[in-house]
């Protein structure tokens, strides 16, 4: 039961709307001085009158439902309208399920009638905010529908037509819920509102009788239906409750009112459409069995979030919302005014009373509507990859989806507010005369009564105000929805119609575009229009295609070589099990095409991924502003129930993410820096995600061992934050646990292991999942040589048995990897004791004359069993990417105690620092940490161009962002033998400075 609010001090606040109608205003006043002396003392009071002739000079409805509830008015006065829809909603409660129906049929009238008064008032003055009087009004729907429900429920129940399980709660494991939608979902209520219910029930539910089991059951929900709608919306001496409306269940015209749970099921899955999917974005339970609404909304989850970005579904709301403005359209031609579709078609334009006269503030051009289309179609498209757009009110989802970057951040804060300005004139329109109306009076004196009631002075500047408002949200809509070019100049000189050659035209055409063989690119485009492909053989996909084949053709011409540009995009139009998607991504994001073919023109490899992933193409409309790659990453785990999930889930992500930043690489927008620390966050995210669900998945079945953990410490490129494309993960996995704890230990059913053991298995079932091969191909490769002992060694090694190998045992090699150790996931006190082991590990190393000796072995070694592959090799050469790391590895070991302090597992970083301890001059510092990048950034380059293997002769297409990278990491050069002669001379410097600092390498 609500608590009852003590009442306090309260004052009504000044600025009332003027009473249009001053003798209907007069008239409520007197009746009040009639009705008694309580009556007669509140019409005296100064700011009360003001009140009553605001409410009775502008709504016939307010000033009957003051008179009929003059008490709640009185309340309403002294105490404020909290109190009094706090003690209306507290009267409801106190009503048992199993009460007589007049005396529920009253009380939820009589609830109805306080909360509309209070609401009204807190609303016209300015007391409660959008928010709280629609939360209000929400409320209440809900309460009266919950008693409502659980009244008729327990009346079958004492009838013998069900066996509830509990009587006195007789919603409570039913079988049967109400899914409110549309605004009662999404608890935003407008003032004389429809509620929007779809019923469901579950015939597997053990409460039916013998009179309504089986083939009759239909026949009772129905019913049950129908008493329901009586009961809420029947008019009779104390008004009624809510209107209410079944329409959006499953295909109304050809379903009974309540529908049973596995044919919505069914529905939904086989052929629910785009708009069932926007209204089913605001769907909770709101009355019955709550459980098994909540049940059915996560059963339909997939229906409603499709996993990949759904720009198909832009084109069917939009389609939906012109059906609706053409309805309106003729609606508004009755007008004598004109309004606001002439003005919006380029006709000579009305005064603005003119403009408005007759209308919509919900279904026309700049209204309700628009805005929670536009919020509703953004949550579509990316509210599969991202949870926490999976919100039911239009003001946190417009927040969320500029706070993320899919909005504009001034376009949110615009639409917001005019959304509280359209909600506000739609909550007075209803307010006159308790109609669910939203259409606006279309006579001068009907709109000049109106712009009293809103305050405003005259009609002239209440249009004005309005158009204001409903301009910017057309401006908006249009920003979301307006079509891109049809390319209809660019494509009248195409003609692919015939099966002979291609008219003169055609061909001169795309000859002058670039294109050299042009009966391939004739033929292929031939059998796209004729739906050979099998992403081309739906309509609608065919339809995308010649829409946007014009400006497709131009940017793949925009190529250095036009024909594999275009030949590649062929491939990957072709590896796509359905083409609507795709096409709708680019008809949606055109800017996309010059994008994605400068990757297929300069980056076969990246081209190839593609072909294999076409999804990852998502990644590349992130926002800039990208948030970290971890809570993104937590937010997108909120779908996942089981580990496999969490593997998909995670898997997709660094695909998406990967291919993002191989392409802004490419462009020039990032450098080998911030692609490097962005890949590795991101793997980071992706380990430290996966870390705990291996492991209670794992424990489920072998238990835990008590107060023991696991950690994930990454070496090599991944430890020192500079991933490259396609970079393997170097890993090591390192466990503790108390020496009294020998075994796991868990519930019945587990089976347990012995301690060292566990850890083992749990350690194989980490890099399984991490490695685990999907649709996608695995999540990482991973490399664990580098953990004490190598590849004879145990997966997994105590932070016991670390410590005293590396003590006793260890290899120069393996310490030189350490300086690049970083514990990445794990328990905190785990983590701590494994950087103080690597920090032990690293300070006592062997003498300075033998760690020197040892690093130039081991780099002899590898210029003789690893020679560098082409002359394009800048890691394995001589002076190339190695030596610049086992220079500051081996000068990191040799001044492991000063380094303690500052080290740093990147080299750029690492190399500065031995710098300020003075084991590198200034001067030397510079030169290797600028071959690094310069290293770092041809490797990274060439790999996401033309992937691993190793070439000499370098296509043209890739030779340009390969010179624009190296000129951005400090070595320019006009063309790729320039850029040879630049890498010769850094080379040169580097093995200098490895002779000067190491020492010789022979052999």
């Amino acid at each position: 039961m609500p608590a009852r609010l003590t009442p306090a001090p309260f004052r009504l606040p000044a600025g009332w709307p003027a009473p249009h109608d001053q003798a209907a205003a007069a008239r409520l006043i007197e009746r009040f001085a009639e009705l008694g002396r309580n009556e007669a003392r509140l019409a005296a009071n100064p700011i009360a009158a003001a009140m009553l002739a605001a409410l009775g000079g502008n709504s016939p409805y307010l000033s009957d439902l003051a008179v009929r509830e003059a008490a709640a008015l009185r309340l309403i006065v002294r105490a404020g309208p909290d109190q009094a829809v706090a003690e209306a909603m507290a009267s409801l409660a106190d009503i048992p399920p199993a009460s007589r129906r007049p005396v529920v049929v009253a009380g939820l009238r009589r609830a109805k009638r306080v909360v509309a008064l209070a609401t009204a008032i807190a609303d016209i003055g300015g007391i409660w905010r959008l928010d709280r009087v629609t939360s209000v009004l929400t409320a209440l729907a809900e309460a009266t529908l919950r008693l409502a429900v659980a009244h008729l429920l327990r009346a079958a129940h004492d009838r013998g037509e069900l066996a509830l399980q509990k009587p006195d709660d007789p919603a409570q494991g039913s079988g049967f819920v109400a899914i409110g939608m549309g605004k009662l979902g999404a608890r935003e209520l407008n003032y004389s509102s429809d509620i929007d219910l779809v019923l469901l029930y579950d015939p597997a539910i053990d409460i039916y009788t013998p009179r309504t089991a089986g083939e009759a059951m239909g026949s009772f929900t129905s019913r049950l239906a129908r008493d329901i709608v009586t009961l809420m919306e029947a008019r009779d001496a104390d008004g009624y409750v809510f209107r209410t409306d079944l329409r959006l269940r499953p295909d109304p015209a050809a379903t009974p009112p309540a529908i049973a749970l596995l044919a919505a099921l069914t529905y939904y899955e086989s052929l629910g459409q785009n708009w069932e999917r926007a209204a089913m974005i605001k769907a909770r339970p709101v009355a019955g069995d709550l459980a098994l609404g909540g049940e059915f909304l996560e059963a339909i989850r997939p229906f409603i979030w499709r996993k990949g970005l759904d720009f198909a579904a832009v084109a069917d709301i939009h389609a939906m919302k012109r059906r609706i403005d053409q309805h309106a359209r003729t609606r508004q031609a009755a007008s004598p005014l004109g309004g606001l579709q002439a003005a919006a078609r380029g006709e000579p334009g009305p005064d603005p009373v003119g403009r408005i006269a007759g209308h919509n503030v919900k279904l026309g051009e700049g209204g309700i509507r628009e805005i929670e289309f536009l919020a509703q179609t953004l949550q579509l498209v990316w509210g599969g990859r991202d949870p926490t757009l999976r919100v039911t009110t239009t003001l946190d989802a417009l927040r969320l989806l500029a706070r993320i970057g899919h909005l504009p951040r001034l376009a949110a804060t615009q639409l917001a507010r005019s959304y509280r300005y359209l909600r506000r004139v739609e909550h007075r329109l209803q307010m006159v005369a308790d109609r669910q109306t939203h259409v606006l009076p279309d006579t001068p004196a009907g709109l000049a009564q109106f712009a009293t009631f809103m305050g405003h002075p005259d009609a002239s500047s209440f249009a004005v105000e309005l158009i204001a408002h409903m301009d910017r949200v057309g401006e908006h809509y249009a920003g979301v929805f307006g079509d891109i070019a049809n390319g209809a100049d660019a494509g009248a000189a195409l003609d692919f119609s015939g099966v002979d050659e291609a008219p003169p035209e055609t061909a001169a055409f795309l000859t002058e575009l670039g294109f050299a063989n042009i009966p391939a690119i004739v033929a292929t485009v031939r059998g796209w229009r004729a739906g050979r492909a099998r992403a081309l053989r739906s309509e609608r996909a065919r339809g995308l295609l010649a829409q946007l084949l014009p400006a497709m053709l131009a940017a793949l011409a925009r190529q250095p070589q036009p024909d594999t540009a275009f030949s590649r995009f062929d491939a990957l139009l072709c590896s796509l099990p359905a083409g609507v998607q795709l096409l709708s991504l680019f008809q949606r994001n055109p800017h996309l095409l010059d994008r994605i073919a400068a990757v297929l023109g300069a980056a076969p490899w990246l081209a190839d991924h593609l072909t294999r992933h076409p999804a990852t193409l998502e990644g590349l409309l992130i926002p800039e502003e990208e948030p970290d790659p971890a809570r993104k990453l937590r937010a997108r785990l909120g779908d996942a129930a089981t580990l496999e999930d969490v593997i998909e889930i995670t898997r997709r992500m660094v695909r998406e993410e990967e291919f993002a930043i191989a392409v802004a690489t490419m462009e020039g927008r990032l450098d080998a820096d911030r692609a490097g620390l962005r890949r590795t966050a991101l793997a980071d995210a992706a380990l430290s995600a996966l870390l705990a669900p291996v492991l209670a998945d794992f424990s489920a079945r072998f238990g835990r061992v008590p107060g023991g953990g696991m950690a994930v410490v990454a070496l090599g490129k991944a430890g020192g934050r500079e991933m490259m494309a396609g970079s393997d993960l170097d890993l090591m996995l390192i466990y503790d646990h108390p020496e009294t704890a020998t075994e796991s230990r868990g519930g019945p059913g587990t089976r347990f292991l012995p301690a060292s053991q566990w850890f083992s298995r749990a350690a194989h079932a980490y890099i399984a999942a991490v490695t685990s091969p999907g649709i996608d191909g695995p999540l990482y490769e991973v490399d664990m040589r580098l953990r004490p002992s190598g590849n004879k060694g145990p997966v997994a090694v105590s932070l016991r048995s670390f410590r005293h190998y590396h003590a006793t045992s260890a290899w120069t090699w393996e310490r030189m990897a350490l300086t690049r150790a970083r514990v990445i996931a794990g328990p905190p006190a785990l983590r701590a004791g494994i950087e103080a082991g690597i920090d032990e590990a690293l300070t006592h190393a062997r003498e300075p004359a033998d760690i020197r000796a040892d690093a130039c072995a081991m780099r002899a070694r590898l210029q003789r069993d690893l020679p560098p592959v082409g002359r394009w090799d800048v890691k394995l050469r001589p002076g190339g990417q190695i030596e610049v790391e086992f220079i500051c590895q081996t000068l990191h070991l040799v001044h492991a105690a000063r380094c303690k302090a500052a080290r740093s597992q990147t080299t750029r970083v690492a190399l500065r620092r031995l710098a300020e301890i003075g084991a590198l001059s200034g001067e030397e510092a510079e030169t290797l940490i600028g071959a690094d990048r310069v290293w770092r950034t041809v490797q990274g380059l060439l790999r996401i161009t033309l992937g691993r293997g190793a070439r000499d002769d370098l296509p043209e297409a890739t030779a340009r962002p390969l010179l624009r990278a190296a000129a951005q990491a400090g070595a320019p050069a006009v063309d790729l033998a320039g850029l040879l002669v630049t890498l010769d001379r850094v080379a040169r410097e580097v093995r200098v400075l490895f002779v000067r600092h190491v020492g010789e390498i022979t052999g």
